[in-house]
């Protein structure tokens, strides 16, 4: 019987999400650096860093096997793009937080129902072959787009950049007791949990950054990327990873 494709994405373990966090808080504090810090502005740091995405989502699926810098720096580049696009909406076309919101998510949504309806499944397990991976990039990037707005939101409702992660992390912490304690769909989960940790790092990114008066540290933008971007390096030099099974993914038998 001919092998499965290998996958190439890493196991989902408690190092992902530790990198994940911090890859969601780098897209914040870089993609600020880029639009504000720079002045660049959200339409041509937008162009930049989907400009920056296709090249890595490609160099990601022609890709053998998994490779963690490979991989990780598309995450990077998918979280910088969903903070300018996310600004770009809120903001440059006046839809508002809560309209940038429900735009995303109505697009993640047709995203996940096209991949369920064309493979039977959005475990990140079946990411394998082509077809698969544009879905859970296309996923991935909105994903990544949609937290934004609502860690915005949240913090701009009266939260506050540190409530707002608070509230975050509060939510990430009943999907982790969910995922423990209940027989919940693992891949469910995975999506809400993959969600939620771009918020966190949005807020806790515009916590270090923003100014006093807005309730952040107002911390440099660039030293702050990279202190973070360094911390990100040291994790998948020091900490293992591999592709591997996912949940939702069953064993072989």
């Amino acid at each position: 019987m001919a092998e499965a494709p290998a996958s190439k994405v890493p196991e989902v373990t408690l190092v992902f999400w530790i990198i994940k966090i911090a890859a969601t808080t780098l897209g914040e504090t870089g993609g600020d650096t880029v639009t504000m810090t720079l002045n660049w502005g959200y339409l041509a740091g937008t162009a930049l860093f989907l400009s920056l995405l296709v090249v890595f989502v490609v160099w990601q699926i022609a890709a053998k096997t998994f490779h963690p810098f490979l991989y990780w720096a598309t995450i990077v580049a998918s979280t910088t793009a969903g903070t300018t696009m996310a600004d770009f909406a809120d903001r440059s076309l006046g839809i508002g937080y809560a309209g940038g919101s429900l735009v995303l998510f109505v697009c993640l949504m047709a995203t996940l129902g096209a991949w369920y309806r064309s493979q039977g499944s959005i475990s990140v397990a079946t990411v394998n072959t082509p077809g698969v991976e544009i879905f859970y990039w296309i996923a991935i990037t909105f994903s990544q787009t949609l937290g934004t707005a609502l860690g915005d939101w949240a913090a701009d409702s009266g939260l506050g950049y540190g409530g707002g992660a608070l509230v975050f992390a509060a939510a990430l912490a009943l999907v982790a007791a969910a995922y423990f304690r209940t027989g919940a769909s693992r891949v469910f989960l995975f999506w809400a949990a993959f969600i939620l940790t771009r918020p966190l790092g949005a807020t806790a990114g515009d916590f270090l950054d923003k100014p006093v008066s807005d309730g952040g540290l107002a911390l440099s933008r660039p030293i702050a990327s990279a202190v973070i971007a360094v911390f990100i390096v040291a994790c998948i030099l020091v900490l293992p990873q591999r592709a591997g099974r996912h949940p939702g993914q069953t064993a072989a038998p």
